[in-house]
C-alpha cells in the first residue's frame, strides 16, 4: 500500500479537493479506491530485532493501534493538511482530545487561563476533573482586555485556552489579538474550534497554536459516531522555554512507550531534538494519549474519514440555512434576541465580519420573553427539529440549555452566563430553509395559541 505524495496542506489545492483526497491510502494490491479499515488491534513483527527496533521507534512503523493504526493515520494527514498544521492525533471524543492536548502541555502544580465563554463540559472537565489532578483553571472576565490577561499571568501559567465559536452564545473572541499576547507570554494557545471547523476559520493561520475538535459534530456530520482530534500547528517553540515544558527538553526519563516518546529518545536526545516542531504532537500521542488509552476505534476513523469528504458543502448549507433562520427569529415579536454573530445587529458581528467571511456556522440561542413555559411550548411543538444533545448534525436540532446542559449551575451562575430560562439552543442542520422556517412558523403558532386568552366559544366548548 502507498500514501499519495502530493503536496497536501500547501496552496497547491483548494480546500474540497483537500478534503477529499489528502492522506488517503491506495491499496495496491486489490485496488480498493477508499483507504480500507485496519480493524486490528496490533502489528506482526519480521523479528526479535525488528519488534525490538519498532519499539525503540527505530523505523517509524507500527507497534499498537493504542498508538497508531494505518486508517487513523489516513485521517490525521487530512485533518492536518485541512487546518495547515504539522501533525494530529485522533481521540475517542472531542472531551478525550481537550483532556489529551492539555494534558500534554500541563502537570501539577501549574496554572493556565480560559477566555469566560465555553461548552459547559469544558468548563466542569477544568473546574472540577484537572483541580483533582492539582491543575487550576481562571477565567478572565472580558477576553479583549489585555490588562486583564496580563494581570492574571502568574509565574506558573502554562497556557491560554479558548474557543473560536463559544456554544451557545456566539460571543465571539479576536483570536489574532488573543493570540498575540499568547506569543508575548511565551505561552502555547490551545483553541476548540469544534463549532467553526477548518473550512470558516483555520486558528493556526490566525496565531493559535494548538487546535482541538470534537469531530463527532460537523467533522463527521451525522451523528452516527464520537471522535476527536489534536492538531498541532508546529508554530511553537518549546525548546525556548525548558523551564516551562521540562518534557520536551530534558534528557532524562528514558522510552515512554513505542517510538520511545518519554521525554529522551536513543541516545539521550530530547524530543525537541528527536522531533523538532512535532515534539509537542510525538510527546501527547505517546506518553499521554498511548498511556492514558482513550483510543480511537479505526471504524469510527473511517466513518469521520467519510463525513470529511463534504464537510464543506455541508458547512455552506449549514450557514446559509443558519442565517436564514437567525434573521426569521429575529422578526418574531417572542424573541427577545438572537445570538447568531451573522446578524448585523449581533455585538460580535464585527469579529465575524474579520474571521468568518464564509459564515458563522450554525449553532446558537435565542432567547423567549416567556421563559420556561415558553421554551416549552416551542421545543415540544417543533416536528421536523430533533430534541437531543448534540450538534453540528446535518438534521436540526434543539435543546433548553437552562433544564439540561447548565441544569447542574445555580439560577445565578446560568443568568450570569447568559444562560436565562427563556433560551432555546438551535444547531440547524441542512434541511430545505422553507421547512425549517415552516417547522418554526409552526411551533411558535403553538406558543401564540398557548398565550392567547380562550373565547367564549373554546370555553363552552370546554
Amino acid at each position: 500500500m502507498t500514501t499519495t505524495q502530493q503536496p497536501y496542506g500547501s496552496d497547491a489545492f483548494g480546500f474540497s479537493t483537500e478534503q477529499v483526497h489528502a492522506g488517503e491510502v491506495i491499496d495496491a494490491q486489490f485496488g480498493a479506491r477508499i483507504t480500507p479499515i485496519y480493524l486490528t488491534a496490533g502489528f506482526l513483527f519480521d523479528s526479535f530485532d525488528h519488534a525490538e527496533a519498532r519499539f525503540a521507534g527505530d523505523d517509524g512503523g507500527l507497534v499498537y493501534t493504542r498508538y497508531a493504526n494505518p486508517s487513523n493515520t489516513a485521517v490525521e494527514e487530512k485533518l492536518t493538511a485541512l487546518e495547515r498544521g504539522v501533525d494530529s492525533l485522533l481521540v475517542a471524543s472531542g472531551q478525550a482530545a481537550i483532556t489529551v492536548a492539555l494534558l500534554g502541555i500541563l502537570q501539577a502544580g501549574d496554572h493556565f487561563l480560559s477566555t469566560p465563554s465555553l461548552y459547559e463540559g469544558s468548563k466542569t472537565l477544568f473546574r472540577e476533573n484537572f483541580a483533582r489532578l492539582g491543575i487550576e483553571v481562571e477565567f478572565v472576565d472580558d477576553p479583549h482586555d489585555l490588562t486583564e490577561w496580563k494581570r492574571r499571568v502568574r509565574p506558573n501559567t502554562r497556557a491560554i485556552y479558548g474557543e473560536t465559536i463559544p456554544n451557545p452564545k456566539n460571543d465571539l473572541i479576536d483570536i489574532d489579538l488573543i493570540a498575540g499576547f499568547a506569543h508575548e507570554e511565551g505561552l502555547p494557545f490551545v483553541i476548540d474550534s469544534t463549532a467553526s471547523t477548518p473550512y470558516l476559520i483555520r486558528p493556526i493561520e490566525h496565531g493559535a497554536h494548538i487546535v482541538v475538535h470534537s469531530a463527532s459534530k460537523f467533522l463527521t456530520g451525522h451523528g452516527a459516531s464520537l471522535a476527536g482530534v489534536i492538531v498541532d500547528g508546529g508554530t511553537f517553540d518549546w525548546g525556548r522555554y525548558p523551564e516551562k515544558f521540562p518534557q520536551f527538553s530534558t534528557p532524562a526519563g528514558g522510552p515512554g512507550g513505542p517510538g520511545g516518546a518519554g521525554g529522551s529518545g536513543p541516545g539521550g536526545r530530547t524530543l525537541v531534538e528527536r522531533f523538532g516542531n512535532r515534539a509537542y504532537l510525538e510527546y501527547t500521542r505517546t506518553v499521554i494519549a498511548g498511556r492514558f488509552g482513550p483510543v480511537l476505534s479505526p471504524l469510527n476513523a473511517f466513518l469521520l474519514q467519510q463525513g470529511l469528504e463534504t464537510l464543506s458543502l455541508r458547512v455552506e448549507r449549514h450557514c446559509r440555512n443558519a442565517l436564514a433562520v437567525a434573521t426569521w427569529l429575529e422578526n418574531q415579536p417572542e424573541v427577545l434576541s438572537v445570538d447568531y454573530p451573522g446578524l448585523a445587529s449581533n455585538p460580535s458581528h464585527p469579529i465575524a465580519v474579520k474571521h468568518y467571511p464564509r459564515g458563522t456556522g450554525s449553532v446558537f440561542g435565542f432567547t423567549l420573553a416567556g421563559g420556561r413555559d415558553a421554551a416549552r411550548t416551542v421545543i415540544d411543538a417543533l416536528e421536523l427539529f430533533s430534541r437531543m444533545s448534540h450538534m453540528g448534525d446535518v438534521r436540526s436540532l434543539v435543546l433548553h440549555p437552562g433544564s439540561t446542559s447548565h441544569a447542574h449551575l445555580s439560577e445565578e451562575q446560568r443568568l450570569l452566563l447568559g444562560i436565562g430560562p427563556g433560551l432555546v439552543r438551535l444547531s440547524i442542520g441542512i434541511e430545505d430553509e422553507q421547512d425549517l422556517l415552516d417547522d418554526l412558523q409552526h411551533a411558535f403558532t403553538a406558543l401564540r395559541a398557548a398565550a392567547r386568552p380562550a373565547t367564549i366559544g373554546e370555553l363552552a366548548r370546554v
